[in-house]
């Protein structure tokens, strides 16, 4: 089942934490492409410092003022794109970055695409599945040929970290320690012991 408009307009902490264990799908050259969500980070607002909506309703963060359930995808560091769920309702920006998957179908293609390495991190995951600037502001909320978020397996509070953000650099506080990242215990081992066995092509 395709996760609906309705889970995405929620808070987003609670997105955030509840997207853990859905299952990210990309149809890409007609190859389907799936992995279950293992890490995220919740932004919120424009009063969060490490969020892209600090600066405002700009070209690019508009699609974080839209309608929930939309893609968020940015090119960032001049080499790599993010993929985020937009979250709340429309006009607040705030959004979910996906972090990290576990590949479970198309798996060969996606470790092709990375060169036999690991697809630990969202510059690496969309690289993997070929997610850039055409899939911004797509419905990831319909089977729409390209890329949607489907339900996939429960995850367990035990089985979740709840750490601070990464990689905000000179972010202030409270905004550097905020508790708004989530992931799924030991994904880090499953996904280089998977970068080791798959066969690359």
């Amino acid at each position: 089942m395709i996760l609906p408009q309705s889970f995405y307009n929620r808070p987003t902490l609670t997105v955030a934490r509840e997207l853990l264990g859905a299952r990210l799908t990309r149809i890409l050259d007609g190859v389907k492409l799936v992995g279950i969500i293992s890490e995220t980070e919740a932004y919120i607002g424009e009063e969060d410092l490490a969020c892209h909506a600090k600066a405002g309703l700009t070209k690019r963060t508009a699609p974080m003022y839209g309608e929930a359930g939309r893609a968020y995808v940015y090119f960032t560091y001049g080499n790599h794109w993010m993929l985020n769920a937009v979250t709340e309702r429309e006009g607040f920006p705030a959004a979910v970055l996906i972090r990290a998957i576990q590949p479970i179908e198309g798996i060969e293609v996606m470790m092709k695409r990375r060169g036999g390495r690991d697809i630990l991190g969202p510059g690496k995951l969309t690289q993997a599945m070929g997610i850039a600037r055409a899939e911004n502001n797509i419905r990831l909320t319909e089977e729409n040929r390209r890329l949607w978020v489907e339900a996939g397996r429960f995850v367990p509070d035990k089985s979740v970290t709840i750490t601070p953000r990464v990689g905000l650099n000179k972010t202030p506080e409270p905004w550097l320690s905020k508790p708004w990242r989530f992931l799924v215990k030991d994904y880090v081992i499953a996904s280089r012991t998977l970068a080791r066995r798959s066969p690359i092509k």
